[in-house]
Protein backbone atom coordinates (compact mmCIF):
# COMPACT_ATOMS: atom_id res chain seq x y z
CA UNK A 1 0.00 0.00 0.00
CA UNK A 2 2.83 2.36 0.85
CA UNK A 3 4.40 1.78 -2.60
CA UNK A 4 1.04 2.43 -4.26
CA UNK A 5 0.69 5.73 -2.36
CA UNK A 6 4.17 6.81 -3.42
CA UNK A 7 3.41 5.86 -7.03
CA UNK A 8 0.18 7.88 -7.01
CA UNK A 9 1.98 10.85 -5.47
CA UNK A 10 4.72 10.66 -8.11
CA UNK A 11 2.13 10.42 -10.88
CA UNK A 12 0.31 13.50 -9.53
CA UNK A 13 3.60 15.41 -9.36
CA UNK A 14 4.40 14.52 -12.98
CA UNK A 15 0.94 15.67 -14.08
CA UNK A 16 1.48 19.00 -12.35
CA UNK A 17 4.81 19.46 -14.10
CA UNK A 18 3.61 18.32 -17.52
CA UNK A 19 0.24 20.10 -17.59
CA UNK A 20 1.65 23.61 -18.17
CA UNK A 21 3.76 22.30 -21.02
CA UNK A 22 0.73 20.66 -22.61
CA UNK A 23 -1.23 23.89 -22.27
CA UNK A 24 1.70 25.88 -23.64
CA UNK A 25 1.91 23.53 -26.58
CA UNK A 26 -1.55 24.61 -27.65
CA UNK A 27 -0.47 28.25 -28.00
CA UNK A 28 0.91 29.56 -31.26
CA UNK A 29 4.47 30.75 -30.90
CA UNK A 30 6.79 31.47 -33.79
CA UNK A 31 9.54 33.79 -34.97
CA UNK A 32 9.50 35.98 -38.07
CA UNK A 33 13.18 36.21 -39.06
CA UNK A 34 12.44 38.17 -42.24
CA UNK A 35 9.67 40.22 -43.80
CA UNK A 36 9.81 42.07 -47.13
CA UNK A 37 6.99 44.45 -48.11
CA UNK A 38 6.64 46.15 -51.50
CA UNK A 39 3.97 48.84 -51.68
CA UNK A 40 3.00 49.91 -55.21
CA UNK A 41 1.19 53.26 -55.44
CA UNK A 42 -0.57 52.93 -58.78
CA UNK A 43 -1.45 55.53 -61.40
CA UNK A 44 -5.19 54.92 -60.83
CA UNK A 45 -4.82 55.96 -57.18
CA UNK A 46 -5.04 52.44 -55.75
CA UNK A 47 -2.29 50.55 -53.92
CA UNK A 48 -0.97 47.01 -54.40
CA UNK A 49 0.86 45.31 -51.55
CA UNK A 50 3.28 42.42 -51.86
CA UNK A 51 4.29 40.55 -48.68
CA UNK A 52 7.00 37.95 -48.21
CA UNK A 53 6.93 36.44 -44.69
CA UNK A 54 9.51 33.96 -43.42
CA UNK A 55 7.84 31.99 -40.59
CA UNK A 56 9.83 29.77 -38.22
CA UNK A 57 7.28 27.75 -36.25
CA UNK A 58 8.39 26.75 -32.74
CA UNK A 59 8.89 23.08 -32.08
CA UNK A 60 6.20 22.85 -29.37
CA UNK A 61 3.52 24.79 -31.24
CA UNK A 62 0.67 23.59 -33.42
CA UNK A 63 0.92 23.86 -37.20
CA UNK A 64 0.34 27.31 -38.68
CA UNK A 65 -2.72 26.73 -40.87
CA UNK A 66 -3.80 30.35 -41.51
CA UNK A 67 -2.06 33.70 -41.87
CA UNK A 68 -4.28 36.73 -41.25
CA UNK A 69 -3.06 39.72 -43.27
CA UNK A 70 -4.43 43.13 -42.32
CA UNK A 71 -5.51 45.46 -45.13
CA UNK A 72 -5.61 49.25 -44.86
CA UNK A 73 -9.38 49.39 -45.29
CA UNK A 74 -12.29 47.29 -46.52
CA UNK A 75 -12.06 48.72 -50.05
CA UNK A 76 -9.97 45.88 -51.44
CA UNK A 77 -10.72 43.32 -54.14
CA UNK A 78 -10.50 39.74 -52.84
CA UNK A 79 -10.24 38.53 -56.45
CA UNK A 80 -6.97 40.45 -56.79
CA UNK A 81 -5.32 38.39 -54.03
CA UNK A 82 -2.87 35.59 -54.72
CA UNK A 83 -0.57 33.64 -52.42
CA UNK A 84 1.90 30.77 -52.28
CA UNK A 85 3.84 28.82 -49.67
CA UNK A 86 7.44 28.00 -50.66
CA UNK A 87 6.41 28.67 -54.25
CA UNK A 88 3.34 26.40 -54.16
CA UNK A 89 0.08 28.32 -54.80
CA UNK A 90 -2.78 28.41 -52.30
CA UNK A 91 -6.27 29.70 -53.11
CA UNK A 92 -8.20 29.81 -49.84
CA UNK A 93 -8.84 33.50 -49.07
CA UNK A 94 -11.60 34.55 -46.68
CA UNK A 95 -12.57 37.91 -45.24
CA UNK A 96 -15.16 36.37 -42.92
CA UNK A 97 -12.54 34.11 -41.33
CA UNK A 98 -10.16 37.01 -40.71
CA UNK A 99 -9.44 37.10 -36.96
CA UNK A 100 -7.28 40.21 -36.69
CA UNK A 101 -8.82 42.47 -34.10
CA UNK A 102 -10.13 45.94 -34.87
CA UNK A 103 -9.94 46.14 -38.64
CA UNK A 104 -10.28 44.59 -42.07
CA UNK A 105 -8.17 41.96 -43.71
CA UNK A 106 -8.03 38.52 -45.25
CA UNK A 107 -7.35 35.06 -43.82
CA UNK A 108 -4.99 33.11 -46.07
CA UNK A 109 -5.52 29.36 -45.63
CA UNK A 110 -2.30 27.39 -46.12
CA UNK A 111 -4.15 24.05 -46.60
CA UNK A 112 -1.79 21.18 -47.42
CA UNK A 113 1.16 23.55 -46.96
CA UNK A 114 0.55 24.36 -43.30
CA UNK A 115 3.79 24.99 -41.43
CA UNK A 116 4.52 22.09 -39.02
CA UNK A 117 6.18 22.59 -35.60
CA UNK A 118 9.92 23.21 -35.88
CA UNK A 119 9.76 24.03 -39.62
CA UNK A 120 10.39 27.19 -41.62
CA UNK A 121 8.42 28.31 -44.67
CA UNK A 122 8.13 31.37 -46.89
CA UNK A 123 4.59 32.71 -47.26
CA UNK A 124 4.05 35.12 -50.16
CA UNK A 125 0.82 37.17 -50.28
CA UNK A 126 -0.07 39.71 -52.98
CA UNK A 127 -3.07 42.05 -52.60
CA UNK A 128 -3.58 43.60 -56.02
CA UNK A 129 -6.14 46.37 -55.46
CA UNK A 130 -6.88 48.50 -52.42
CA UNK A 131 -8.78 51.75 -53.06
CA UNK A 132 -9.30 54.96 -51.08
CA UNK A 133 -5.73 55.01 -49.77
CA UNK A 134 -4.50 58.51 -50.70
CA UNK A 135 -5.17 61.71 -48.76
CA UNK A 136 -4.43 65.41 -49.32
CA UNK A 137 -1.01 66.38 -48.04
CA UNK A 138 -1.44 68.86 -45.20
CA UNK A 139 1.92 70.48 -46.02
CA UNK A 140 1.24 71.22 -49.70
CA UNK A 141 -2.16 71.43 -51.39
CA UNK A 142 -0.62 70.27 -54.68
CA UNK A 143 0.60 66.97 -53.19
CA UNK A 144 -1.05 63.67 -52.27
CA UNK A 145 -0.05 61.82 -49.11
CA UNK A 146 0.62 58.07 -49.15
CA UNK A 147 0.93 56.39 -45.74
CA UNK A 148 1.24 52.67 -45.04
CA UNK A 149 1.89 50.44 -42.03
CA UNK A 150 2.79 46.78 -42.72
CA UNK A 151 0.86 43.91 -41.20
CA UNK A 152 2.14 42.93 -37.76
CA UNK A 153 1.54 40.13 -35.23
CA UNK A 154 0.54 39.88 -31.60
CA UNK A 155 3.47 39.96 -29.18
CA UNK A 156 2.09 36.83 -27.43
CA UNK A 157 2.62 34.86 -30.65
CA UNK A 158 5.81 36.21 -32.24
CA UNK A 159 9.24 36.49 -30.67
CA UNK A 160 12.73 37.56 -31.70
CA UNK A 161 13.92 40.15 -34.21
CA UNK A 162 12.64 40.62 -37.75
CA UNK A 163 14.77 41.78 -40.68
CA UNK A 164 12.16 44.16 -42.10
CA UNK A 165 12.39 45.85 -45.51
CA UNK A 166 9.63 48.16 -46.77
CA UNK A 167 9.80 49.66 -50.27
CA UNK A 168 7.44 52.29 -51.69
CA UNK A 169 7.08 52.26 -55.50
CA UNK A 170 5.70 55.69 -56.42
CA UNK A 171 3.30 56.21 -59.34
CA UNK A 172 4.69 56.07 -62.89
CA UNK A 173 5.97 59.43 -64.15
CA UNK A 174 6.96 60.90 -60.77
CA UNK A 175 10.33 62.62 -61.19
CA UNK A 176 13.21 62.05 -58.74
CA UNK A 177 13.16 65.62 -57.39
CA UNK A 178 9.39 65.74 -56.79
CA UNK A 179 8.48 63.27 -54.02
CA UNK A 180 9.10 63.76 -50.28
CA UNK A 181 9.39 61.12 -47.60
CA UNK A 182 7.78 61.43 -44.19
CA UNK A 183 9.53 60.97 -40.86
CA UNK A 184 10.76 57.40 -40.39
CA UNK A 185 9.68 55.17 -37.48
CA UNK A 186 11.99 54.71 -34.51
CA UNK A 187 15.10 52.58 -35.12
CA UNK A 188 14.92 53.12 -38.86
CA UNK A 189 17.30 55.44 -40.76
CA UNK A 190 15.99 59.01 -40.84
CA UNK A 191 16.00 58.95 -44.64
CA UNK A 192 15.03 56.07 -46.93
CA UNK A 193 17.26 54.83 -49.73
CA UNK A 194 15.99 56.30 -52.99
CA UNK A 195 16.17 54.33 -56.21
CA UNK A 196 14.44 53.27 -59.40
CA UNK A 197 12.73 49.90 -59.96
CA UNK A 198 12.65 47.80 -63.13
CA UNK A 199 9.57 49.73 -64.30
CA UNK A 200 11.35 53.07 -64.03
CA UNK A 201 9.36 54.07 -60.93
CA UNK A 202 10.94 56.05 -58.09
CA UNK A 203 11.39 53.93 -54.96
CA UNK A 204 11.96 54.70 -51.29
CA UNK A 205 13.28 51.80 -49.18
CA UNK A 206 13.38 51.58 -45.37
CA UNK A 207 15.35 48.73 -43.76
CA UNK A 208 15.87 47.63 -40.17
CA UNK A 209 17.53 44.25 -39.49
CA UNK A 210 16.53 44.48 -35.80
CA UNK A 211 12.83 45.30 -36.17
CA UNK A 212 10.02 43.69 -34.17
CA UNK A 213 7.35 41.53 -35.79
CA UNK A 214 4.79 42.81 -33.27
CA UNK A 215 5.48 46.55 -33.62
CA UNK A 216 3.49 49.09 -35.62
CA UNK A 217 5.75 50.85 -38.14
CA UNK A 218 4.20 53.63 -40.20
CA UNK A 219 5.90 54.86 -43.37
CA UNK A 220 4.87 57.74 -45.59
CA UNK A 221 5.67 59.74 -48.70
CA UNK A 222 4.07 62.54 -50.68
CA UNK A 223 4.09 63.21 -54.41
CA UNK A 224 2.40 65.71 -56.78
CA UNK A 225 -1.27 64.80 -57.03
CA UNK A 226 -1.21 65.33 -60.79
CA UNK A 227 0.02 61.74 -61.18
CA UNK A 228 -3.21 60.20 -59.90
CA UNK A 229 -6.89 60.98 -60.61
CA UNK A 230 -8.33 63.69 -58.38
CA UNK A 231 -11.22 61.36 -57.52
CA UNK A 232 -8.76 58.86 -55.99
CA UNK A 233 -7.69 61.29 -53.27
CA UNK A 234 -9.92 60.89 -50.23
CA UNK A 235 -11.16 64.23 -48.98
CA UNK A 236 -11.36 64.19 -45.21
CA UNK A 237 -14.67 64.78 -43.54
CA UNK A 238 -14.94 67.49 -40.93
CA UNK A 239 -14.44 64.91 -38.16
CA UNK A 240 -11.36 63.50 -39.88
CA UNK A 241 -9.93 66.97 -40.44
CA UNK A 242 -10.34 67.65 -36.73
CA UNK A 243 -8.93 64.23 -35.86
CA UNK A 244 -12.12 63.13 -34.10
CA UNK A 245 -13.54 59.60 -34.38
CA UNK A 246 -17.25 58.80 -33.94
CA UNK A 247 -16.67 57.31 -30.49
CA UNK A 248 -14.69 60.33 -29.47
CA UNK A 249 -17.45 62.60 -30.70
CA UNK A 250 -19.91 60.85 -28.37
CA UNK A 251 -17.53 61.37 -25.49
CA UNK A 252 -17.06 65.01 -26.39
CA UNK A 253 -20.82 65.48 -26.66
CA UNK A 254 -21.18 64.27 -23.09
CA UNK A 255 -18.41 66.61 -22.07
CA UNK A 256 -19.40 69.72 -24.01
CA UNK A 257 -17.04 72.04 -22.26
CA UNK A 258 -14.07 69.84 -22.96
CA UNK A 259 -15.08 69.49 -26.60
CA UNK A 260 -15.29 73.25 -26.96
CA UNK A 261 -11.83 73.57 -25.45
CA UNK A 262 -10.37 70.99 -27.84
CA UNK A 263 -12.05 72.66 -30.83
CA UNK A 264 -10.57 75.97 -29.75
CA UNK A 265 -7.13 74.38 -29.50
CA UNK A 266 -7.50 72.98 -33.01
CA UNK A 267 -8.38 76.41 -34.38
CA UNK A 268 -5.48 77.98 -32.55
CA UNK A 269 -3.18 75.23 -33.78
CA UNK A 270 -4.35 75.69 -37.34
CA UNK A 271 -3.67 79.41 -37.21
CA UNK A 272 -0.31 78.72 -35.62
CA UNK A 273 0.52 76.31 -38.44
CA UNK A 274 -0.53 78.97 -40.95
CA UNK A 275 1.82 81.48 -39.35
CA UNK A 276 4.50 78.80 -39.21
CA UNK A 277 4.39 78.42 -43.00
CA UNK A 278 5.19 82.13 -43.41
CA UNK A 279 8.27 81.97 -41.16
CA UNK A 280 10.82 81.25 -43.85
CA UNK A 281 13.97 82.41 -42.00
CA UNK A 282 16.02 79.53 -40.54
CA UNK A 283 16.25 79.51 -36.72
CA UNK A 284 20.05 79.76 -36.77
CA UNK A 285 19.78 83.35 -38.03
CA UNK A 286 18.35 84.26 -34.62
CA UNK A 287 21.42 82.99 -32.76
CA UNK A 288 22.76 86.14 -31.20
CA UNK A 289 26.09 87.44 -32.48
CA UNK A 290 27.79 90.79 -32.10
CA UNK A 291 27.44 94.01 -34.05
CA UNK A 292 25.47 95.16 -37.09
CA UNK A 293 25.69 93.56 -40.50
CA UNK A 294 25.94 96.56 -42.81
CA UNK A 295 25.87 96.49 -46.58
CA UNK A 296 22.70 94.50 -47.14
CA UNK A 297 20.56 95.58 -50.06
CA UNK A 298 17.00 96.65 -49.39
CA UNK A 299 15.79 93.26 -50.72
CA UNK A 300 18.16 91.39 -48.39
CA UNK A 301 17.06 93.59 -45.50
CA UNK A 302 13.47 92.70 -46.39
CA UNK A 303 14.33 89.02 -46.03
CA UNK A 304 15.92 89.71 -42.64
CA UNK A 305 12.72 91.50 -41.58
CA UNK A 306 10.67 88.55 -42.93
CA UNK A 307 8.57 90.74 -45.18
CA UNK A 308 5.92 88.89 -47.24
CA UNK A 309 7.52 87.21 -50.23
CA UNK A 310 5.17 88.84 -52.73
CA UNK A 311 6.47 92.22 -51.52
CA UNK A 312 10.08 90.97 -51.78
CA UNK A 313 9.51 89.93 -55.39
CA UNK A 314 7.87 93.29 -56.13
CA UNK A 315 10.98 95.02 -54.76
CA UNK A 316 13.10 92.92 -57.13
CA UNK A 317 10.77 93.86 -60.01
CA UNK A 318 11.26 97.57 -59.34
CA UNK A 319 15.02 97.02 -59.06
CA UNK A 320 15.41 95.35 -62.47
CA UNK A 321 13.13 97.90 -64.12
CA UNK A 322 15.04 100.84 -62.57
CA UNK A 323 18.34 99.31 -63.74
CA UNK A 324 17.00 98.97 -67.28
CA UNK A 325 17.23 95.17 -67.24
CA UNK A 326 13.56 94.61 -68.08
CA UNK A 327 10.40 96.33 -69.27
CA UNK A 328 6.88 95.48 -68.18
CA UNK A 329 4.85 94.68 -71.29
CA UNK A 330 1.71 93.52 -69.47
CA UNK A 331 0.52 94.23 -65.94
CA UNK A 332 -2.19 91.57 -65.77
CA UNK A 333 -0.93 88.97 -66.28
CA UNK A 334 2.52 90.28 -65.47
CA UNK A 335 4.93 89.83 -68.38
CA UNK A 336 8.39 91.28 -68.99
CA UNK A 337 10.64 91.93 -71.95
CA UNK A 338 14.22 91.17 -70.93
CA UNK A 339 16.87 93.66 -72.09
CA UNK A 340 19.75 92.19 -74.07
CA UNK A 341 22.58 92.50 -73.35
CA UNK A 342 22.01 92.70 -69.62
CA UNK A 343 23.30 95.79 -67.81
CA UNK A 344 26.19 95.33 -65.39
CA UNK A 345 25.83 95.28 -61.63
CA UNK A 346 22.80 92.99 -61.30
CA UNK A 347 22.48 91.08 -58.03
CA UNK A 348 22.34 87.25 -58.26
CA UNK A 349 18.69 87.28 -57.20
CA UNK A 350 17.90 89.85 -59.92
CA UNK A 351 19.50 87.62 -62.55
CA UNK A 352 17.49 84.65 -61.28
CA UNK A 353 14.33 86.80 -61.35
CA UNK A 354 14.87 87.58 -65.03
CA UNK A 355 15.55 83.89 -65.66
CA UNK A 356 12.13 83.08 -64.18
CA UNK A 357 10.38 85.40 -66.63
CA UNK A 358 12.11 83.69 -69.52
CA UNK A 359 10.06 80.59 -68.61
CA UNK A 360 6.83 80.47 -70.57
CA UNK A 361 5.04 77.84 -68.49
CA UNK A 362 3.49 79.15 -65.27
CA UNK A 363 4.60 76.17 -63.16
CA UNK A 364 8.17 76.38 -64.47
CA UNK A 365 8.26 80.10 -63.71
CA UNK A 366 6.91 79.52 -60.21
CA UNK A 367 9.54 76.84 -59.59
CA UNK A 368 12.37 79.21 -60.56
CA UNK A 369 10.83 81.86 -58.29
CA UNK A 370 10.89 79.38 -55.40
CA UNK A 371 14.51 78.50 -56.14
CA UNK A 372 15.32 82.24 -56.18
CA UNK A 373 13.75 82.76 -52.76
CA UNK A 374 15.43 79.70 -51.22
CA UNK A 375 18.82 80.90 -52.49
CA UNK A 376 18.14 84.42 -51.25
CA UNK A 377 17.08 83.32 -47.76
CA UNK A 378 20.11 81.06 -47.46
CA UNK A 379 22.42 83.84 -48.68
CA UNK A 380 21.09 86.27 -46.07
CA UNK A 381 21.48 83.61 -43.37
CA UNK A 382 25.09 83.12 -44.45
CA UNK A 383 25.79 86.87 -44.39
CA UNK A 384 24.32 87.17 -40.90
CA UNK A 385 26.68 84.62 -39.35
CA UNK A 386 28.39 86.17 -36.35
CA UNK A 387 26.24 89.32 -36.37
CA UNK A 388 23.40 90.35 -34.09
CA UNK A 389 20.04 89.99 -35.75
CA UNK A 390 18.37 92.24 -33.20
CA UNK A 391 20.84 95.09 -33.76
CA UNK A 392 20.83 94.61 -37.53
CA UNK A 393 17.03 94.66 -37.75
CA UNK A 394 16.96 97.88 -35.72
CA UNK A 395 19.60 99.38 -38.04
CA UNK A 396 17.61 98.72 -41.22
CA UNK A 397 14.33 99.81 -39.66
CA UNK A 398 16.04 103.10 -38.87
CA UNK A 399 17.10 103.41 -42.53
CA UNK A 400 13.48 102.87 -43.54
CA UNK A 401 12.24 105.47 -41.05
CA UNK A 402 14.77 108.06 -42.25
CA UNK A 403 13.90 107.34 -45.89
CA UNK A 404 10.24 108.14 -45.26
CA UNK A 405 11.22 111.22 -43.27
CA UNK A 406 13.16 112.62 -46.25
CA UNK A 407 10.20 112.08 -48.57
CA UNK A 408 7.64 113.55 -46.18
CA UNK A 409 9.85 116.59 -45.41
CA UNK A 410 10.09 117.63 -49.07
CA UNK A 411 8.53 121.06 -49.70
CA UNK A 412 7.59 120.67 -53.36
CA UNK A 413 6.17 117.84 -55.50
CA UNK A 414 9.36 117.85 -57.57
CA UNK A 415 11.64 117.30 -54.58
CA UNK A 416 9.25 114.78 -53.00
CA UNK A 417 9.17 112.77 -56.24
CA UNK A 418 12.96 112.89 -56.56
CA UNK A 419 13.50 111.75 -52.94
CA UNK A 420 10.98 108.95 -53.32
CA UNK A 421 12.74 107.70 -56.43
CA UNK A 422 16.04 107.64 -54.52
CA UNK A 423 14.79 105.74 -51.46
CA UNK A 424 11.78 103.87 -52.83
CA UNK A 425 13.12 100.37 -52.11
CA UNK A 426 13.80 101.28 -48.44
CA UNK A 427 10.32 102.71 -47.93
CA UNK A 428 8.90 99.36 -49.03
CA UNK A 429 10.27 97.79 -45.82
CA UNK A 430 7.51 99.59 -43.92
CA UNK A 431 4.76 97.20 -42.80
CA UNK A 432 2.33 100.08 -43.44
CA UNK A 433 3.85 100.74 -46.85
CA UNK A 434 0.60 100.60 -48.83
CA UNK A 435 -1.39 103.07 -46.76
CA UNK A 436 1.57 105.36 -46.10
CA UNK A 437 2.31 105.67 -49.81
CA UNK A 438 -1.30 106.62 -50.49
CA UNK A 439 -1.26 109.21 -47.68
CA UNK A 440 2.03 110.78 -48.79
CA UNK A 441 1.04 111.26 -52.42
CA UNK A 442 -2.66 112.05 -52.17
CA UNK A 443 -3.86 115.45 -53.29
CA UNK A 444 -1.03 116.50 -55.60
CA UNK A 445 0.88 115.61 -58.77
CA UNK A 446 3.83 113.23 -58.83
CA UNK A 447 6.74 113.83 -61.18
CA UNK A 448 7.36 110.32 -62.40
CA UNK A 449 10.94 109.02 -62.58
CA UNK A 450 12.66 108.45 -65.90
CA UNK A 451 12.24 104.68 -65.65
CA UNK A 452 8.48 104.81 -65.06
CA UNK A 453 7.42 104.06 -68.67
CA UNK A 454 9.31 100.76 -68.38
CA UNK A 455 7.13 99.85 -65.39
CA UNK A 456 3.75 101.16 -66.60
CA UNK A 457 3.05 99.88 -70.15
CA UNK A 458 0.04 102.19 -70.50
CA UNK A 459 1.82 105.39 -69.47
CA UNK A 460 1.99 108.07 -72.16
CA UNK A 461 0.19 105.92 -74.73
CA UNK A 462 -3.15 107.62 -74.45
CA UNK A 463 -4.87 104.53 -73.09
CA UNK A 464 -4.44 104.76 -69.37
CA UNK A 465 -6.50 107.86 -68.80
CA UNK A 466 -3.63 109.38 -66.78
CA UNK A 467 -2.87 112.98 -67.74
CA UNK A 468 0.66 113.95 -68.74
CA UNK A 469 1.76 117.51 -68.08
CA UNK A 470 4.99 119.48 -67.89
CA UNK A 471 6.38 121.61 -65.15
CA UNK A 472 9.48 123.62 -64.41
CA UNK A 473 11.84 121.90 -61.99
CA UNK A 474 12.19 123.30 -58.50
CA UNK A 475 15.01 125.48 -57.33
CA UNK A 476 16.18 128.77 -58.79
CA UNK A 477 17.72 129.83 -61.96
CA UNK A 478 15.39 129.77 -64.91
CA UNK A 479 13.65 127.05 -66.89
CA UNK A 480 14.25 123.55 -65.64
CA UNK A 481 13.71 120.23 -67.40
CA UNK A 482 10.16 119.26 -68.32
CA UNK A 483 8.95 116.17 -66.44
CA UNK A 484 5.75 114.13 -66.93
CA UNK A 485 3.39 113.94 -64.00
CA UNK A 486 0.62 111.73 -62.66
CA UNK A 487 -2.08 112.45 -60.10
CA UNK A 488 -0.71 111.39 -56.73
CA UNK A 489 -3.50 108.88 -56.05
CA UNK A 490 -3.00 107.19 -59.44
CA UNK A 491 0.75 106.96 -58.89
CA UNK A 492 0.35 105.47 -55.41
CA UNK A 493 -2.22 102.94 -56.58
CA UNK A 494 0.05 101.83 -59.41
CA UNK A 495 2.97 101.35 -57.03
CA UNK A 496 1.24 99.53 -54.17
CA UNK A 497 -0.67 97.04 -56.33
CA UNK A 498 2.58 95.38 -57.44
CA UNK A 499 2.39 92.57 -54.83
CA UNK A 500 -1.19 91.86 -55.88
CA UNK A 501 -0.06 91.25 -59.48
CA UNK A 502 2.52 88.78 -58.23
CA UNK A 503 0.03 86.96 -56.03
CA UNK A 504 -2.60 86.74 -58.77
CA UNK A 505 -0.61 86.00 -61.90
CA UNK A 506 2.89 84.82 -61.00
CA UNK A 507 3.24 82.95 -57.69
CA UNK A 508 -0.38 81.97 -57.01
CA UNK A 509 -1.44 81.61 -53.39
CA UNK A 510 1.11 83.52 -51.29
CA UNK A 511 0.78 81.18 -48.29
CA UNK A 512 1.32 78.04 -50.39
CA UNK A 513 4.23 79.68 -52.20
CA UNK A 514 5.86 80.76 -48.93
CA UNK A 515 5.13 77.39 -47.32
CA UNK A 516 7.14 75.65 -50.05
CA UNK A 517 10.07 77.99 -49.28
CA UNK A 518 9.71 77.44 -45.53
CA UNK A 519 9.80 73.65 -45.98
CA UNK A 520 13.33 74.01 -47.37
CA UNK A 521 14.76 76.93 -45.40
CA UNK A 522 13.03 76.40 -42.04
CA UNK A 523 11.48 72.91 -42.09
CA UNK A 524 9.25 71.89 -39.18
CA UNK A 525 10.52 69.32 -36.69
CA UNK A 526 9.77 65.72 -37.72
CA UNK A 527 6.43 64.36 -36.47
CA UNK A 528 6.20 61.39 -34.09
CA UNK A 529 6.87 58.27 -36.16
CA UNK A 530 3.76 56.28 -35.22
CA UNK A 531 1.17 59.02 -35.50
CA UNK A 532 0.77 60.73 -38.85
CA UNK A 533 -1.32 63.76 -39.75
CA UNK A 534 -1.49 62.72 -43.36
CA UNK A 535 -4.11 60.02 -43.50
CA UNK A 536 -2.45 57.30 -41.46
CA UNK A 537 -3.55 53.80 -40.55
CA UNK A 538 -2.25 50.81 -38.69
CA UNK A 539 -2.26 47.39 -40.29
CA UNK A 540 -2.23 43.97 -38.75
CA UNK A 541 -1.89 40.35 -39.64
CA UNK A 542 -3.02 36.94 -38.74
CA UNK A 543 -1.87 35.46 -35.97
CA UNK A 544 -1.94 39.11 -36.58
CA UNK A 545 -4.20 42.03 -36.08
CA UNK A 546 -5.32 44.88 -38.25
CA UNK A 547 -6.60 48.33 -37.38
CA UNK A 548 -8.13 50.42 -40.09
CA UNK A 549 -8.12 54.00 -38.85
CA UNK A 550 -10.61 56.30 -40.44
CA UNK A 551 -8.95 59.41 -39.10
CA UNK A 552 -5.61 60.95 -39.80
CA UNK A 553 -3.15 60.84 -36.98
CA UNK A 554 -4.65 57.91 -35.10
CA UNK A 555 -2.61 55.06 -33.70
CA UNK A 556 -4.45 51.79 -33.25
CA UNK A 557 -3.50 49.34 -30.53
CA UNK A 558 -4.66 45.83 -31.23
CA UNK A 559 -3.75 42.33 -30.23
CA UNK A 560 -3.06 39.50 -32.64
CA UNK A 561 -5.16 36.42 -33.08
CA UNK A 562 -3.77 32.97 -33.62
CA UNK A 563 -4.98 29.58 -34.69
Amino acid sequence: MKHIKYSLLLLALLLVLIAPQVALAQDYYFSLPKEVVNVYWNEDGSVSVDYVFVFNNNSGSPSIQFVDVGVKNSNFDVKSISADVDGKPVTNFSTSDFQGEGGSGVAVGLGNYSIPPGKTSIVHVFIGTVNRVLYPDDQDANYASAVYAPSYFGSQYVHGNTDLTVTFHLPPGVKPEEPRWHAAPDNFPSQPVAGVDDQGRITYTWHNPQASGSAIYTFGASFPKQYVPASAIVQKSLLQTLGISADTLITFTLCGGFFAFVALMIVVGSRSAQRRRLQYLPPKISIEGHGIKRGLTAVEAGILLEEPLDKILTMILFAVVKKGAATVTSRDPLELTITQPQPEGLQPYETKFLEAFQQKEKLARRKVMQELMVDLVQAVAQKMKGFSRRETVAYYRDIMTRAWAEVEAANTPEVKSQKYDEVMEWTMLDRDYDQRTRRVFQGGPVFVPIWWPRYDPGFGRGTSGMPVSTSTGGGGGGGGMSMPTLPGAAFAASVVTGPQHFAQSVIGNVTDFTGAITNKTNPPPPPPPVSSSRGGWSGGGGHACACACACAGCACACAGGGR
